[in-house]
């Protein structure tokens, strides 16, 4: 099906008999014609959202009224015209649609006219789903994590621990419904799948590059953090890997379809012994939170002369007696861990002088120094 239906030259009529110009561009960019929204129309919508007497609910749910339709589509249109909106449009929308209990109900929609149809529907339903966790995560955090400032003194950069902790899980709630759209370039077939990708391609790039700065601020404050706080960091950057590794294939896709590679993060993987140091950090903790003689000093350590001239101190743990033979003035030895050399990959970001960097890095206070990356340009 190519061209304007019938259904929407009458539609279009009528909205214009009315007066109602909001409807009239809303219906004109959800026709039924197999392309993305013409420009012209979403250009005029964008501008609708800065004018303050321009009732933001009204043109909301003329959105939302489109996505009743049967027609994959008109559906499908309506969606990325909303997406749009909520890139480019004003903020007052997205204060709109994120305070709504609902937003997008599409989990069961299913076009049956033709075989194109249930193909597509398969996405309309994923794609529902990220618009609405996009709606929740601002919802949640009052901010659209697709336009935060960035850099060093950037919003993730300078977030205190406790707000970090409890803002990346819903950065990364948002990333899992982005890459759950999951399609692979053989599907990418018409012009309105294909408009709905590039949107999601620029919102995973910024998306990740705010997801990655948080994670930075977060490994910086690792070994000053108390040990629960800990655990839910190191849990945190396991499932930022497991992220990296899906974005990965999300832009191979893009790749695939012609998408410049050039616009693309460099997504290399961070050593291994950077784990294993966040993992042996909470261990220790763990480990002094079971033995701790100085708690009960008296009752836990008992001290007497050795034949040798030296103390011997018995320490019991929870778990563990042990007896070892120490001076009384000896500091106890602590691991110094070797400095790491290898690059570590991510979204480059900005350092206080002007230079990039790129995912997980430690400030020199810290076991670990910062490397320098490649400069990443975000589109």
């Amino acid at each position: 099906m190519s061209g304007q239906s019938l259904t929407d030259r009458i539609a279009a009529a009528q909205h214009s008999m009315t007066g109602s110009a909001i409807s009239k561009a809303v219906c004109k960019a959800t026709t039924h014609e197999v392309s993305g929204p013409k420009k012209k129309h979403l250009d005029y919508l964008i501008h609708c959202t800065n004018e303050l007497n321009v009732s933001i609910p009204h043109l909301a749910d003329t959105l939302l009224e489109r996505t009743a339709s049967n027609s994959w589509i008109v559906v499908f249109k309506a969606l990325i015209t909303t997406h749009h909106l909520m890139m480019y449009g004003n903020e007052r929308l997205m204060q709109y649609l994120a305070s709504r209990n609902t937003l997008f109900n599409l989990n069961n929609f299913l076009d049956k006219a033709a075989l194109q149809g249930y193909n597509m529907s398969t996405f309309i339903r994923r794609y529902s789903r990220y618009l609405n966790e996009k709606a929740m995560s601002y919802r949640l955090a009052a901010v659209d994590f697709t336009k935060m400032k960035r850099g060093a003194e950037g919003v993730m950069r300078t977030m205190n621990t406790e707000k970090l902790i409890k803002t990346l899980p819903t950065i990364q709630n948002q990333l899992d419904a982005l890459l759950d759209f999951q399609p692979n370039s053989n599907e990418l077939t018409n012009g309105v799948i294909n408009t709905a990708f590039m949107l999601l391609f620029k919102d995973s790039i910024r998306l990740f590059a705010a997801y990655n700065e948080g994670v930075i601020n977060m490994l910086e404050k690792y070994f000053d953090m108390k040990k629960n706080q800990c655990k839910e960091a190191l849990e945190i950057y396991k499932t930022f890997l497991n992220r990296m590794t899906k974005l990965s294939e999300f832009l191979k896709v893009a790749e695939r379809v012609g998408i410049d590679q050039g616009d693309s993060p460099d997504l290399t993987q961070a050593p291994s012994s950077l784990l294993e140091a966040l993992e042996q950090h909470l261990a220790s903790l763990e480990d002094r939170d079971t033995c701790r003689p100085e708690l009960q000093w008296s009752q836990l350590v008992e001290k007497k002369p050795t034949g040798g001239g030296g103390w011997q101190s018995k320490t019991m743990c929870t778990s563990t007696n042990w007896t070892h033979t120490t001076h009384p003035m000896a500091p106890a030895p602590m691991p110094v861990p070797q400095m790491m050399t290898h690059q570590m990959g991510g979204v480059p970001m900005m350092p206080p002088q002007t230079v990039m960097y790129n995912q997980p890095v430690l400030r020199s206070t810290n076991p670990f120094g910062p490397m320098p990356g490649t400069q990443m340009h975000f589109m």
